[in-house]
């Protein structure tokens, strides 16, 4: 007899994010290797005191690695594959109900920061 399965969305009582990615996962091990709080000392004069707060640093420069390292050049296209894969929300700190940061959100936080800030980032080593 042939099988049907037959698709119906649930809602996840208990979910963990760090349960479905493998140990070896590339991202995974990428999160844990990566030491990437210098970046809260050296953003933090390219922001004001007042306002609604803005994209994390951290997350902002995990999503341009993740671009560089997908080979992905559009931040909208960025974002969609990024909240499609549980791998990378986990790597940037996010779980799969948590929307990611607009598109938009990632371009005007690229033009914040400055040059060396990118240099310095692109010279960190594993």
């Amino acid at each position: 007899m042939q099988g049907k399965k037959n698709y119906s969305e649930k809602l996840f009582v208990s979910f963990q994010l760090s349960d479905r990615i493998p140990k070896e996962n590339f991202y995974r091990r990428l999160g844990e290797t990566l030491d990437t709080q210098f970046l809260y000392r050296d953003t933090s004069n390219r922001y004001g005191k007042a306002g609604n707060p803005s994209i994390d640093s951290v997350v902002f420069f995990k999503l341009m690695l993740t671009g560089h390292l997908e080979n992905i050049t559009s931040d909208r296209r960025l974002i969609e594959h990024c909240s499609m894969r549980m791998d990378i929300l986990y790597f940037l700190g996010y779980d799969i109900d948590e929307l990611l940061p607009w598109h938009s959100t990632i371009s005007r936080t690229r033009q914040l920061y400055i040059q060396p800030l990118f240099l310095k980032v692109s010279s960190i080593s594993f």
